[in-house]
């Protein structure tokens, strides 16, 4: 698969190829105030596959979790090596640059639902999680 996205205004454009290692909705409060009040809709891409094909972001750094974050275009693990999976969100890819979010398919998981809002939908038949998931 390979997946084009970038940022609104198209400065900034990216290619991440490869199989999707997960597809997610998270209900945290983070993603809530970065997706201005929905749950964040993300795939995990794997990190050999992803690359910036223009501009450079903005980067910032969330202290309360451990993860950093490109503008709103993607998140990485601050303490994770360069294998960690790469995560995008799936409304970076989609809209006026004739991106495709239908590529997304259906969330594997709903997670950090503990703060779920009322007016959040979880499809039928996805695996809720309060938190995060028990690894494996």
């Amino acid at each position: 698969m390979k997946l084009e996205g970038g940022c609104y205004c198209g400065k900034v454009r990216y290619v991440a190829e490869g199989q999707p290692m997960l597809k997610a909705q998270c209900h945290c409060r983070e993603c809530q105030y970065v997706s201005g009040g929905s749950p964040n809709v993300f795939m995990l891409m794997p990190p050999a596959g992803f690359s910036y094909v223009r501009g450079v972001p903005k980067q910032f750094l969330r202290q309360r979790s451990r993860q950093r974050g490109d503008t709103r275009i993607l998140r990485r693990l601050r303490d994770a090596s360069d294998e960690a999976p790469t995560r995008v969100a799936r409304g970076d890819f989609e809209g006026r640059h004739h991106d495709d979010p239908s590529v997304f398919g259906n969330a594997q998981m709903a997670i950090f639902t503990v703060d779920k809002q009322p007016f959040h939908l979880i499809a039928e038949g996805v695996p809720i999680f309060e938190r995060l998931p028990p690894r494996a």
